[in-house]
């Protein structure tokens, strides 16, 4: 579980745990992450942790790929990521920042699932989830770096569950609109459908063992989704050159 000291991503973890399960849990947040980790063994699992920057993609991979050789792993969840949008009085984003969440939200995890697909697929067995976000597909343009690298992470979930199927791997990837936590709470402007961490948590497990190769929620999402995709292209973007947060 990465982002597991994340407001999700521990939700995630605690609805896993239980005795009788090894939990791997990988964090920022060291002091969080032991938090989250105390409340997984006192519901009886067997928990180590690993706080560390993912943004090192190579090390990230390496030390996932030595995990899962000591322990393999039946499940992964990837739930980190960053949800930075652009700043106030900026007339885009900043590039550094768009380098970053390109690196977080899209090459560390599609790195670390490719690396871990693989094995999981040499052993004939295995489930991944890779939580990306409604905004993957809606061009935000006051969130152009974010939608992007969540619109790459959902097109590569899709083919790496295509590719890795046949071999008894189920890649499932989870879109959800806005989460109560702490970092969702950052983001500017509205957050209508507000969805509680322990509910999202709940329907991520649930569509994981059915074997989903995707969640979106809540359902209204969907269809402003399909909302996105029917309408011509000069009233949608009105519609979202409409959205930006207004400043404070």
């Amino acid at each position: 579980m990465t982002g597991a000291s994340g407001g999700l991503g521990s939700a995630v973890a605690r609805r896993h745990a239980g005795p009788g399960v090894i939990l791997s849990l990988w964090g920022r947040d060291s002091q969080r992450l032991e938090m989250v980790a105390t409340e997984c063994r006192a519901a009886g699992a067997e928990v180590t942790v690993r706080s560390l920057d993912i943004s090192d993609v190579g090390a990230a991979v390496a030390a996932l790929q030595q995990e899962d050789a000591a322990h393999p792993f039946d499940i992964a969840v990837f739930s980190s990521g960053r949800g930075d949008v652009r700043a106030p009085g900026d007339l885009v984003e900043e590039a550094g920042m768009v380098a970053r969440l390109a690196i977080v939200n899209f090459a560390a995890p599609a790195a670390m699932a490719a690396a871990l697909a693989d094995a999981m697929a040499r052993r004939g067995s295995g489930r991944i989830v890779l939580v990306g976000s409604a905004a993957a597909f809606h061009a935000l343009p006051f969130a152009a770096a974010y939608s992007g690298t969540k619109a790459g992470l959902a097109r590569f979930a899709d083919a790496l569950r295509l590719s890795v199927k046949a071999h008894g791997v189920c890649v499932t990837l989870v879109s959800p609109g806005f989460i109560d936590t702490a970092a969702g709470r950052k983001v500017p402007g509205p957050k209508p459908m507000l969805m509680a961490p322990d509910v999202v948590a709940d329907r991520i497990v649930r569509a994981s063992e059915a074997g989903r190769a995707h969640l979106v929620l809540p359902w209204p999402f969907v269809a402003l989704r399909w909302l996105d995709r029917l309408l011509p292209r000069p009233l949608r973007d009105r519609v979202l050159g409409g959205l930006t947060p207004p400043e404070k």
